[in-house]
C-alpha cells in the first residue's frame, strides 16, 4: 500500500459541508488513490509514509478543464485574429488533414506538459487519432474524460461511428481508471440529426455520455435555425439527445432564456470557454444566468489553437473578470463560486465522481501552489488570491490518483525535454507538408 502525508499545509478543501470554513491549516493523509484523512496533527500516520512538508505552500484540488482539443498545441499561434468558421475551413481544417498519429502522440504529451505544469490533473478531450491521445494519459499519469471527435457526413462518418465504438471497448477504465469515455459529436452543424439518433444509440449501448459543441457562435445558431426551424439547444432536446445520459455540452454561447432552461432540465453539463470565446469573437456565454438556473458550469481552455494557452488558472481569472464587466455588477461570480467552476463542478460535468475536493473518500488529485511569491504576499484570502494573483508558475507540486507526477517543477512521469524537441521538429515538418 502506498501512504503519502502532506503536512503543514494551508487548504482549500471545496467541500460542500465545510463551506463556512473556505480554508483550513491542516495535515491530508493518502492511501493508494484516495484522501484518507483530513484534519489538524496526522503526525501519528507518519509511518511507512512519503512526507511532503506544505509549509508556506497552498493544497487544493487539481483544475479539472472541460473542453479541449489536447493535440491542436501542434497549432498554436498557425492561426490567429479570424472568424471561427473561416479560422476552420481556411485555416484549421486544411492543416489537420495532414496531422498525423506522430503528430498526436506527441502534440498530446506536450499539452498535458503544459496542463500538469499548470496545475490540471484532469482533461476532457476531443479529437482523432485518440488512442494516441490514451496513450500519452496512460504513460504521463494525468487524468483524462477522452472522445473521438465525429463528423456526420461524407465518407468517414460511418468510419467514425465504428472507430469509436472500438475506442471506447478499448479505453474505457483503463490506466488504473483515469481514463473515461464519451463519444464525440463534433457539433449540430457537422452532425445531422439522422446521424446524432445513431450516436445517441451507441452511447446507449455502451454505457457512454456525449461530448458535443453547442450554439458556439451567431452563425451556427442562424444556420441551424434556418435549416431545421429550431435552435441548436432546441433542437438537440427535440431529438433527444439530453435524455437519460451525460452530456458535455462545450461553449453554450448564444441561449435564449428557453434554452437555458431545457439545459437546466435535463442536467446538461457546460464547458465555459471564455478566453476561446473572447479570442475568436464568438461572444459571452451567459454564464450568471446559467448558474441562477442551476445548470452545471465547468471551465475549459479549448484547444491551444484558439486560446493560446491551457492555463485554467488563467482561464478563472479571464472568467471572473468578463462577467463582472459584461454586467456591469462586480459581485458577480465571486472568486469562490469560480474557483468551484475551475475544480469540482468541472469533475461533475465531466462525469467524474469523487472528484475536486479534498474531503476523505475522493480521489487523490492534489496541487500545491508556493505561497512565497511577491505577487501572493500579504495573504488575507487564499481563495481570492488563487483566482485573481496566482500564476502557472507558481504550482510546485502535483498528486494525480495518489502519486506525485510533478515535485519542485520537476517533471516525474515525462521527459519534459523529450517532448519539447520532438513538438518543435514535428511543428516545423507539418508547416511544410502538402
Amino acid at each position: 500500500m502506498k501512504k503519502l502525508l502532506i503536512q503543514n499545509a494551508l487548504i482549500i478543501p471545496l467541500d460542500d459541508e465545510e463551506r463556512e470554513n473556505p480554508w483550513i491549516n491542516g495535515d491530508i493523509y493518502i492511501e493508494n488513490n484516495t484522501i484518507k484523512e483530513v484534519g489538524t496533527d496526522l503526525t501519528c500516520k507518519r509511518a511507512g509514509c512519503e512526507i511532503i512538508n506544505a509549509k508556506d505552500c497552498l493544497v487544493l484540488p487539481g483544475f479539472v478543464n472541460c473542453h479541449t482539443h489536447a493535440a491542436m498545441t501542434m497549432l498554436r499561434s498557425y492561426a490567429d485574429d479570424m472568424p471561427l468558421m473561416e479560422w476552420l475551413s481556411q485555416k484549421i481544417w486544411p492543416r489537420e488533414a495532414h496531422l498525423n498519429e506522430e503528430d498526436i502522440y506527441w502534440g498530446t504529451m506536450l499539452s498535458i506538459l503544459e496542463m500538469i505544469k499548470s496545475g490540471t490533473t484532469t482533461f476532457a478531450d476531443m479529437y482523432f487519432y485518440m488512442d494516441l491521445t490514451a496513450r500519452a494519459v496512460e504513460e504521463s499519469g494525468i487524468r483524462a474524460s477522452l472522445s473521438r471527435g465525429m463528423i456526420g457526413f461524407g465518407e468517414r462518418a460511418e468510419f467514425a461511428l465504428k472507430e469509436s465504438e472500438a475506442f471506447v471497448r478499448a479505453w474505457q477504465g483503463k490506466a488504473g481508471g483515469r481514463i473515461s469515455c464519451l463519444l464525440g459529436p463534433h457539433a449540430p452543424y457537422t452532425c445531422p440529426p439522422e446521424y446524432l439518433k445513431i450516436v445517441m444509440q451507441l452511447a446507449d449501448s455502451l454505457g457512454v455520455g456525449l461530448h458535443i459543441h453547442l450554439a458556439e457562435t451567431l452563425s451556427e445558431v442562424s444556420d441551424i435555425e434556418k435549416q431545421y426551424g429550431l435552435r441548436p439547444v432546441k433542437l438537440m432536446e427535440s431529438i433527444g439527445l439530453f435524455e437519460n445520459r451525460l452530456v458535455l455540452a462545450a461553449h453554450c454561447v448564444h441561449l435564449s432564456k428557453e434554452e437555458i432552461e431545457i439545459l437546466a432540465k435535463y442536467r446538461v453539463g457546460i464547458a465555459h470557454n471564455p478566453e476561446s470565446n473572447m479570442k475568436l469573437a464568438s461572444g459571452i456565454a451567459p454564464v450568471p444566468q446559467l448558474l441562477k438556473a442551476g445548470v452545471m458550469v465547468g471551465l475549459g481552455t479549448d484547444g491551444a489553437a484558439s486560446n493560446n494557452n491551457l492555463d485554467m488558472l488563467e482561464e478563472m481569472r479571464s472568467c471572473a473578470l468578463l462577467h463582472k464587466v459584461a454586467t456591469l455588477d462586480s459581485t458577480v461570480l465571486p472568486s469562490y463560486q469560480v474557483l468551484e467552476m475551475g475544480t469540482k463542478n468541472g469533475a461533475r460535468v465531466v462525469g467524474i465522481e469523487n472528484l475536486g475536493s479534498v474531503r476523505p473518500g475522493y480521489k487523490a488529485d492534489l496541487i500545491l501552489i508556493d505561497l512565497k511569491k511577491p505577487h501572493l504576499t500579504p495573504m488575507y484570502d487564499p481563495v481570492a488570491n488563487t483566482v485573481y494573483a496566482a500564476q502557472s508558475s507558481d504550482v510546485n507540486t502535483v498528486i494525480i490518483d495518489g502519486k506525485v507526477v510533478m515535485k519542485d517543477r520537476q517533471m516525474l512521469t515525462i521527459d519534459e525535454e523529450k517532448v519539447l524537441y520532438q513538438a518543435q521538429l514535428l511543428g516545423q515538418d507539418l508547416i511544410k507538408r502538402q
